[in-house]
């Protein structure tokens, strides 16, 4: 029986840059690191909240996954956050633009986009 979901597993194209993102864009924080040398890779296990795990992996050469317009498979990785403006705001700060926040016709909460380096869309959703 399934009991939660354990990790969310992103491939990036550059391990430095996506590693900035995640952890001083996004506010992530690093639990272990580790260098795979027979693979030529880096897998970093992230927290989230001390509750969620993503798992940032650096391949040689990731094929690009496409993802506009809406490709079959995964869409997109979801946060939930308390202030959407003031995450916007932060973001904005740290060079990352967001689309405009709009509200979700079903549950009257408000979600933004935004992407990774590598384009992976985010959704920021306001709890």
């Amino acid at each position: 029986m399934l009991k939660r979901v354990h990790h969310v597993a992103v491939i990036c194209s550059d391990y430095e840059k996506s590693k900035h993102f995640y952890v001083n864009v996004l506010g992530l924080e690093p639990m272990n690191e580790v260098y795979r040398e027979e693979r030529d890779s880096f897998k970093l296990d992230l927290a989230v909240n001390g509750v969620y795990q993503i798992e940032l992996f650096s391949f040689p050469n990731p094929p690009e996954r496409p993802s506009y317009p809406e490709a079959a498979g995964l869409r997109h990785l979801a946060f939930e956050v308390e202030d959407i403006e003031g995450c916007v705001r932060m973001m904005r700060k740290k060079g990352v633009i967001a689309e405009p926040v709009r509200t979700d016709e079903h549950t009257g909460k408000r979600f933004t986009f935004l992407s990774d380096p590598d384009g992976t869309p985010i959704e920021l959703y306001e709890s």
